[in-house]
């Protein structure tokens, strides 16, 4: 069978499995197999059943499920409430004040809990209440929420970027570490539009929008104490080289526990039910893995990917045509798909080509977050719309209009990584490293 008969069997196979409603896993096992009978020479039983074994038992996801039960508990804790409450009196002096607390107070849970759809729908909840109480344009709030929940995709511990550490074999510590820094540029430049738009249109921020509790800046600041304690609990063990990822998801789960406790503990039944959330999704994640890892595999003895990277090479794409391709087929990818889902479908067909451009893997794994991030946003299957549609809901194409600013805010920043890979790669080449 020649490489074209085999990609078109392989694109049915997978998009028939999906749109059949299979799990991705699933799916992704049923194109591994099609694949390998493709070759009917292979022992496809023993290739699957060793790439599934292989990839459920890499020690690097060993922190996929700490780092999820982490952000669970907080998620079940006061820990939200008093991100608000502490962050409120800190930006009201700001143009566009409260808003600013949705951006902030986003990135600090994205440093929490990993997860988009979770920071989203954890700060959204109490922010959004609140906007609408004091007058707030809709489109500003919902935008900047919608916007600024898809740092929870970069800010470490991303459990995105741990499942693309897994599936190209690349240190998640250096990952998590390349994340800081564009994804504090991130929200800087979600914070400026947000200044820049209560400047030109001071209608969309009410005189009295900050009317909020009369506490000090001190006392508020003592409110987002454990939160900031946490997070460089967790970052500065890693980019220090005291502990491992896994380590420091451990030293988040015990100093998570510690906030729940010190904030009037958790109940039994709320400890069993965020212990059980992040099993399951935890199960989900590795069963997506184990399934792209097969697809790897049996792409591997079909030389599918190698003659692709040879068909791409032969058309003489610049680098910078190639990243501008696969931006755009990203883009395309996740209007349909999950971020995860889109991470590990693809690594084993694109990272040919990224090798072969010469792109760094850990620069190459921050794009690639901030375009899942773009895709996060994006009708018909934007998560962080569909969560923002579960809150108010809107229209999920109103939603979507206005985050409209804030999805050009994320295109410039991967323009500005492309153009300063440095943004990402700095603090990596700094760090002291624990695996």
């Amino acid at each position: 069978m020649d490489i074209f008969t085999l990609s078109l069997l392989v694109v049915a196979a997978l998009f028939g499995a999906l749109a059949l409603g299979l799990w991705v896993g699933l799916a992704l096992t049923l194109t591994a197999l099609v694949a390998l009978l493709s070759r009917p020479s292979l022992p496809d039983a023993q290739i699957l059943a060793t790439s599934f074994w292989s990839a459920s038992t890499s020690w690097d996801l060993t922190a996929l499920p700490m780092f999820i039960w982490m952000g669970e508990i907080l998620f079940r804790s006061r820990l939200s409430d008093d991100l608000f409450a502490g962050l409120a009196p800190l930006m009201r002096r700001l143009p566009g004040r409260l808003v600013h607390v949705n951006i902030v107070g986003c990135a600090i849970f994205a440093a929490i809990s990993g997860s988009s759809a979770a920071t989203t729908q954890t700060i959204g909840k109490i922010s959004l209440p609140e906007l609408k109480k004091r007058g707030y344009d809709d489109r500003i709030a919902i935008g900047s929420l919608a916007g600024s929940g898809t740092l929870g995709l970069l800010i470490p511990p991303s459990i995105i970027l741990i499942v693309y550490g897994a599936a190209v074999e690349q240190s998640i510590s250096r990952l998590f570490i390349a994340g800081v820094l564009p994804g504090i540029l991130l929200a800087l430049l979600f914070m400026g539009y947000v200044g820049l738009a209560a400047t030109l249109n001071p209608t969309l921020m009410p005189e009295n929008a900050d009317v909020l509790a009369k506490e000090s800046k001190l006392k508020a600041a003592m409110r987002i104490a454990p939160a900031v304690l946490l997070i460089l609990g967790v970052i500065g063990s890693i980019y220090g080289g005291i502990a491992s990822p896994t380590e420091a998801a451990v030293i988040g789960v015990v100093i998570a526990l510690v906030i729940a406790r010190a904030q009037g503990g958790l109940s039994f039944a709320e400890f069993e039910d965020g212990l059980m959330a992040a099993t399951r999704v935890s199960a989900m994640i590795t069963f997506i893995l184990a399934g792209a890892a097969l697809v790897t595999t049996a792409m591997g003895f079909t030389g599918l990917p190698r003659e692709l990277a040879g068909w791409i090479a032969s058309l003489g794409l610049s680098p910078y045509a190639l990243l501008f391709a696969l931006t755009i087929f990203f883009m395309i990818l996740g209007c349909f798909l999950d971020g995860i889902s889109m991470v590990v479908l693809t690594t084993s067909v694109i990272m040919p080509l990224v090798d072969q451009a010469g792109f760094d893997l850990v620069w190459f794994g921050i794009y690639l977050v901030i375009v899942v991030e773009m895709a996060q946003i994006t009708p018909p299957v934007g998560f962080n719309l569909f969560v923002i549609q579960g809150l108010t809901g809107q229209d999920i194409f109103r939603i979507a209009r206005a985050t409209a600013p804030f999805f050009g805010l994320l295109a410039l920043m991967v323009v500005l990584l492309a153009l300063l890979p440095d943004l990402a790669l700095f603090l990596p080449r700094t760090m002291f490293s624990k695996g």
